[in-house]
């Protein structure tokens, strides 16, 4: 299991746990059923790199621990 810690810079840091095989989209669901923001209203990046839904966070070297950006759109 790895926990990635997303924070809107607005206040709120959320933890979701998941697993490596997971798509992006898997997390942004756990992010919307804590905070109640849509999916599709939420997007998440590290720096300029916009992660795409349906990309594993494997493939996006996203390893326990790590902090994303959550923006809404």
């Amino acid at each position: 299991m790895t926990e990635v810690v997303l924070n809107d810079r607005l206040g709120k840091k959320v933890r979701a746990k998941c697993s490596e095989d997971d798509t992006i989209g898997d997390p942004k669901k756990l992010v919307t059923a804590q905070t109640g923001t849509r999916a599709d209203k939420i997007r998440i990046q590290k720096w300029y790199n916009i992660y795409e839904d349906h990309i594993t966070l494997k493939d996006y070297e996203i390893h326990d621990g790590m902090g994303l950006e959550l923006y809404y759109n």
